[in-house]
């Protein structure tokens, strides 16, 4: 249940603020068993997630996140082309929306195999990019059309970007 937390030995804890997380480190499902014994709500991953006010889909993406054990934070603003900018995303890579987790950059609708992939790898990148709103994304409505590729944000220009995965 939100809310009940209970401290975990050697665990930084911080209390869950109505948002729908993925707990990794629940001991008992209380709601099977009606017990809170050894219920522990532990921080997820954190990711901020910046986007236009007024896109859809971003918000989309961001519950696709909270669902994959992400805590999202999204922030509605109408300068992702300057912030892109300032990340040295090149304007080939640009995706919808534009999310921070760790010292990575995700543009777009990145499938979370690849984001904890690159989390758990820790790659000399800038992050990953799934350019445009690809129908079938994750957080986007519609059939999916063939393979979803997503690409290296390198951290030295390169000629064409490097596929990091097919989905």
């Amino acid at each position: 249940d939100q809310g009940v937390q209970q401290a975990g030995a050697g665990r930084e804890q911080r209390p869950v603020q109505g948002r729908r997380t993925l707990d990794r480190s629940v001991r008992q499902d209380c709601r099977l068993t009606g017990h809170t014994q050894n219920l522990t709500i532990t921080p997820d991953i954190s990711a901020t997630l910046y986007k236009n006010p007024n896109c859809g889909c971003c918000a989309e993406y961001a519950k696709y996140l909270e669902q994959n054990g992400f805590d999202v934070e999204t922030v509605d603003t109408h300068d992702l082309v300057e912030m892109k900018a300032e990340y040295n995303v090149p304007e080939e890579l640009h995706g919808c929306h534009t999310t921070v987790v760790e010292d990575y950059l995700f543009e777009g609708h990145v499938p979370v195999e690849s984001v904890t992939q690159v989390l758990d790898a820790k790659p000399s990148i800038i992050g990953l990019s799934v350019p445009g709103m690809p129908l079938g994304s994750p957080g986007m409505s519609g059939e999916k059309r063939g393979p979803l590729e997503v690409y290296v944000i390198a951290s030295q220009p390169t000629d064409s970007p490097d596929i990091y995965a097919t989905h």
